[in-house]
């Protein structure tokens, strides 16, 4: 019986591991362009974490250990508290200017990937500007903007836009990394408007587009609703899916 029992007892895990794959990725929306990633093997991933924007969630709680934050560029409202995070131990994925400005040893550049658990996350352009404020008013160069693709093993492959203009190599980043899900901005005025956006879910070809970057100051005018009439008259065949702050997705 000992011997049965130690068995369990290491096979257990190599259990846990092994059926990991088999569930399903949790992706919460905190207002803004924030989106926390939690996947079947266990990675939590933060993107982009302005997590005090207007639309945040106010009861919601950070898991007890961020993996890593993603920052798609160098401005205040997506940056947000990454250099805290990065100071607690997560590791930063960003473009390696603005990893450097925020403390981080390593971070990455576009066309390559970094593995997280059992998420291998690619760098990917973005047509934006990028500028980083270290805290006394004068903005200083932060590297290019970009985009992530985050595939996932066994799970969906989410790609998130960052602040970006429509174009035309979003066909290329969906031939080549087949996104399932798309976050798209959506707001317009700094961003693609619903219009634009649907023209990039089209050249994506993702199954589902889920929209950010709206509603969060008056200037960001763009609504699903404008965004799910922009589909249809762009003949994309991505569905709509709205996130509510703080309640999770599951792909």
């Amino acid at each position: 019986m000992r011997g049965l029992a130690l068995l369990l007892t290491l096979a257990l895990p190599l259990l846990a591991q092994a059926q990991a794959p088999a569930g399903r990725t949790r992706l919460t929306w905190l207002g803004h362009a924030a989106f926390l990633v939690q996947t079947p093997g266990g990675a939590n991933l933060l993107v982009d974490p302005w997590l005090d924007n207007p639309k945040a969630p106010k009861d919601f709680r950070l898991p007890a250990t961020i993996d890593a934050v993603l920052v798609s560029h160098g401005h205040g409202d997506h940056v947000g508290t990454a250099k805290d995070l990065v100071a607690k131990g997560a590791r930063l994925v960003a473009i390696n200017e603005l990893g450097a400005l925020l403390g981080a040893q390593m971070t990455g550049n576009l066309g390559g990937s970094v593995r997280v658990k059992d998420a291998t996350i690619h760098l990917v352009p973005a047509v934006h500007s990028s500028s980083y404020d270290p805290g006394d008013g004068k903005p200083v160069y932060a590297g290019e903007p970009v985009g992530f693709v985050i595939r996932i093993d066994g799970g969906p492959t989410i790609y998130h836009a960052g602040d970006t203009a429509l174009f035309g190599d979003m066909e290329l980043i969906g031939r080549t990394l087949r996104p399932t899900v798309a976050l798209l901005p959506i707001g317009g005025h700094f961003t693609m408007d619903p219009e634009a956006a649907a023209e990039a879910a089209r050249l994506l070809g993702a199954e589902t587009v889920v929209p950010m970057h709206y509603g969060t100051f008056d200037l960001l005018r763009g609504t699903p609703a404008a965004f799910e009439q922009a589909l249809r008259s762009a003949r994309a065949k991505a569905k709509v899916q709205v996130a509510e702050p703080g309640k999770a997705l599951a792909f």
